[in-house]
């Protein structure tokens, strides 16, 4: 079993754990997931790098304490991004949901995904690496092309009949793995933002669950806000 493939059965068993809590052994999960004691300890060592886990000297691995969250509620339209964005698609295939992706988007296990990776350019050098994924009954004719030119929502309006209408993202810092690295043309384990979106369309329904990793040597987010009595 590769890698990536173990990484994804590992983010499976995370998301049914509490913050906190014990993995099974390096051993146990080797056999479990078929897969050598070297591709599973370097697995864990990329989560343990993405805040996932935990790695304590002489007591094992542990899933990460439970993160502080702070909700902004925005009714804005998100306004575009500056510079000039242009987007390499580097995978484009159809993959089943899997348990992780099909509990974030409210679909079987077995459903397909159309899934697209993609590095996001902006004024020609590499800014973000994202990894996208559409229900194949969202839209069943969904191309490479859509997610090569112009903006991907545009494309889901016109040329689809899809419209999304809001969506729920979080933001928190990373490090760039290996592949993030080569295509960001940083350092390996360079500052970066790590961004996850759902989105859904006018009748509420999940329409899109996307992965983003953004440089953090070149990107920035400024926030308007206001200021109430609650305010800490």
């Amino acid at each position: 079993m590769r890698r990536s493939e173990v990484r994804e059965r590992l983010r499976e068993l995370i998301a049914t754990l509490p913050p906190g809590d014990a993995l099974p052994s390096e051993r146990d999960l080797s056999g479990e997931l078929g897969a050598s004691r070297p591709t599973v300890r370097a697995a864990i060592e990329e989560l343990a790098r993405e805040g996932l886990l935990v790695r304590r000297h002489g007591r094992g691995t542990f899933t990460s304490p439970a993160k502080i969250s702070q909700e902004v509620p925005s009714t804005a339209y998100l306004p575009p991004a500056e510079g000039d964005w242009g987007s390499e698609v580097l995978e484009f295939d159809v993959v089943p949901a899997g348990p992780r992706l099909g509990a974030k988007l409210q679909v079987s296990p077995g459903s397909g995904l159309v899934r697209a990776l993609r590095r996001r350019l902006v004024d020609g050098g590499p800014i973000a690496v994202e990894e996208i994924h559409i229900p194949c009954a969202v839209a069943p004719n969904l191309s490479r092309d859509d997610f090569a030119a112009g903006s991907l929502y545009h494309h889901l309006r016109e040329r689809h009949g899809v419209t999304p209408a809001e969506a729920l993202q979080t933001t928190e810092p990373t490090v760039v793995d290996a592949a993030e690295s080569r295509l960001l043309e940083v350092p390996l384990y360079s500052p970066a933002l790590l961004f996850e979106r759902t989105t859904r369309d006018t009748d509420g329904r999940l329409i899109e669950f996307t992965r983003s990793v953004y440089r953090g040597d070149r990107y920035r987010i400024t926030q308007h806000l206001k200021l109430g009595p609650e305010s800490g």
